[in-house]
C-alpha cells in the first residue's frame, strides 16, 4: 500500500497540488472533510472530455460540482508526444523524462463551480472532487494526458488550434442571419 493515499505517483501528485498548493502558508482546516468524503466513495464523478461533473454526498447533503480543465497548448502537445511517442501506457519514468525536458503536465484548472451554500472558490465539494480525480489519475496515469485534452489534439490538423472558446461573443453575431431558418 502506498504511504500516501492520494498523490502517490508522480502523475497524481500533479493533480494533488491542484487541491494542496506548495503555495498555501497556513492549513486548510476543509482539506481532512474532503479527503475523507473522497476517501470513503462520497464522489461520484463522470467525466466527459476536459469537464468533470461530480455529484458528493456528505451526510444528508447533496452538491453538485463541476470542474474544467484547461487544454494542453499545440506546442506542449508536440513536445509531449516527441518524448511520449507511444502513449498507450503511461509510466512515471515518462513522466521523469518529461521532466527532464522540461515539460509540466501539470493541468490548470479553467472553471470550477458548486451548489453548495459556501459560495467560495474553495469548498469542500470541490477539494474532495479533486482528491478523487488524484485517486483515478493514482490508478490510471493515461486519464491524466485524457482530462487536459492531449489525445484528442495529437490527431488533430496542426493548423488548427486545440482551444476552442468557451463563449460566443454576442457582438460577433449577425442578427440579421442568426434567425433565418
Amino acid at each position: 500500500m502506498p504511504d500516501n493515499e492520494f498523490g502517490y505517483t508522480p502523475w497524481g501528485k500533479d493533480w494533488l497540488r491542484l487541491a494542496e498548493p506548495l503555495r498555501q502558508t497556513r492549513p486548510d482546516s476543509l482539506l481532512p472533510r474532503a479527503r475523507s468524503i473522497a476517501r470513503n466513495n462520497g464522489v461520484d464523478a463522470t467525466i466527459e472530455g476536459r469537464s468533470v461533473r461530480a455529484a458528493i454526498h456528505r451526510g444528508g447533503q447533496a452538491s453538485v460540482t463541476h470542474v474544467e480543465i484547461a487544454p494542453l497548448t499545440r506546442t506542449a502537445v508536440t513536445a509531449i508526444a516527441q518524448v511520449i511517442p507511444d502513449a498507450t501506457v503511461i509510466t512515471d519514468e515518462m513522466h521523469r523524462a518529461l521532466a527532464a525536458a522540461g515539460l509540466t503536465p501539470t493541468p490548470i484548472l479553467a472553471a470550477t463551480d458548486c451548489s453548495c451554500s459556501a459560495r467560495t472558490p474553495r469548498c469542500v465539494h470541490l477539494l474532495a472532487a479533486l482528491y478523487d480525480l488524484t485517486r483515478r489519475v493514482d490508478e490510471r496515469p493515461r486519464l491524466a494526458l485524457e482530462l487536459q485534452g492531449y489525445f484528442e489534439a495529437a490527431h488533430q490538423d496542426p493548423a488548427t488550434p486545440t482551444e476552442s472558446p468557451r463563449w460566443t461573443p454576442l457582438n460577433t453575431l449577425d442578427p440579421a442571419t442568426y434567425f433565418e431558418a
